[in-house]
């Protein structure tokens, strides 16, 4: 009941396309389940991405040994996952816009993660990586189950076993 009334105070007061906008980066949607839109979805899935590719190069960089392996696979699949959403809104199957650049949030765990060495690196890198694919699996889920275009919703039904590996691997490396 709690959930049905914070879902109508936030459409009250905003428009009906915001409120699915502000919804998704509230996390408001993934409180109940709903499907971000086609937009949301491209935005959260390519900043996902490119959070993914600069923290695990960074990690190679910073000569994690434990973590180079994963993060190898990290590098190769989310810019396979980015290539592919490109394609589909390049081809116009997609209409979005693919955001250039991190987010606050992704740019300052990016930075604070700049600044760390040794063990508070690795800690750290890991624990994002298991948050970060939490929600990544939960976007996708989301997403697959009931999308509103089709080509993305298939895209996102054929990457979501590759994600929920990924947070596994993200776990198991925490250990």
């Amino acid at each position: 009941m709690k959930k049905l009334a914070i879902v109508a105070v936030c459409l009250t007061f905003t428009g009906p396309a915001l409120a699915e906008s502000v919804s998704e980066k509230t996390g408001l949607n993934s409180l109940v389940g709903a499907s971000p839109n086609t937009q949301d979805f491209v935005t959260q899935a390519a900043i996902s991405d490119m959070f993914e590719i600069q923290s695990s190069k960074l990690a190679q960089e910073k000569k994690d040994a434990k973590a180079n392996e994963f993060a190898n696979k990290m590098i190769a699949d989310h810019t396979t996952s980015s290539d592919a959403i490109k394609a589909m809104v390049q081809s116009g199957k997609v209409k979005a816009d693919i955001p250039g650049s991190l987010d606050s949030k992704h740019q300052s765990m990016l930075d604070k993660l700049k600044g760390l060495n040794g063990d508070d690196f690795e800690k750290q890198y890991r624990s994002d990586q298991i948050s970060g694919h939490k929600d990544t699996v939960d976007l996708y889920k989301r997403y697959a189950k009931s999308g509103d275009n089709a080509d993305l919703k298939a895209f996102a039904e054929k990457t979501l076993p590759i994600v929920e590996h990924h947070q596994k691997m993200a776990e198991d490396l925490a250990k």
